[in-house]
């Protein structure tokens, strides 16, 4: 018996096309539009992305009060020179914080949504780690969205991330990040089935270099789509186009 065989005890249904058929049909500015002078997850980045007609992949970590900040890391310092952890101020203070070398400022999800509005397709990516209640940050994403009602989607390499959106935010489209690398969460088959069977996702964010395999391709003939990261060279565009449905791109991944 092949070692992918059970998907159906996995995943449960397959999803409905009318939610997660626009996945497929962009390609999304990894951290947005971001190069010398543009700082990654800053709001100036997700502006020019926008005007490029590309869609937005963006991270969020969560303030000391609770708020969806538009940071990668769980320290400052890579980005802007201060120590310590992001988690240790409130919004108000870190929006005072500028990235490294540059005149922009930390932000907050809530700032992003209004450069948008809906022009383009935004996947939200939740920051989570063993140990972390990654559920306050999904309050403080959802919270952040009521009202917005472009396209979006929610997606994490915790799987709780998409159970909560299910039970407190099902019009929520939520996906699983994974990768198989000896830094990720999910490198034994047996981890990546675990994860799929809690997550129950709608679509996937699957690492470029760990296409193709048996489950994904398994997945997409169910109909789901597959976004592939982070595709930053033409050769991993290549890549990227030949086994994934969309791309999550930087540099000279971006056609």
């Amino acid at each position: 018996m092949s070692l992918f065989a059970p998907l159906d005890r996995l995943i449960v249904h397959s999803p409905d096309p009318a939610r997660v058929g626009w996945l497929r049909e962009w390609t999304y500015a990894h951290r947005g539009l971001h190069g010398p002078g543009v700082p990654e997850n800053s709001l100036a980045g997700f502006a020019l992305a926008v005007e490029r007609g590309l869609g937005i992949e963006c991270d969020i970590q969560r303030s000391r009060d609770g708020c969806a900040m538009l940071v990668h890391d769980w320290e400052l310092e890579r980005l802007t020179g201060v120590s310590g952890p992001l988690a240790a101020h409130s919004a108000e203070e870190l929006a005072q914080i500028a990235f490294l070398d540059s005149e922009h400022k930390l932000a907050r999800l809530d700032d992003l949504l209004p450069i948008v509005g809906g022009r383009v397709p935004i996947l939200i990516e939740i920051k989570s780690r063993r140990g972390y209640d990654v559920k306050r940050s999904c309050r403080a994403v959802a919270k952040a969205l009521e009202g917005y009602d472009g396209p979006h989607a929610v997606m994490s390499f915790d799987p709780r991330v998409c159970v909560w959106f299910v039970k407190h935010s099902p019009q929520t489209v939520c996906g699983l990040v994974m990768r198989e690398d000896k830094v990720g969460m999910t490198q034994k088959a047996w981890q990546r089935h675990m994860a799929l069977w809690v997550a129950k996702p709608e679509f996937l964010a699957y690492h470029v270099a760990a296409l193709p395999n048996s489950m994904v391709s398994a997945l997409q003939g169910r109909g789901m789509p597959v976004l592939t990261w982070t595709v930053d060279s033409p050769a991993a565009r290549a890549h990227g186009l030949a086994h994934a449905d969309a791309l999550i791109a930087e540099g000279e991944g971006l056609a």
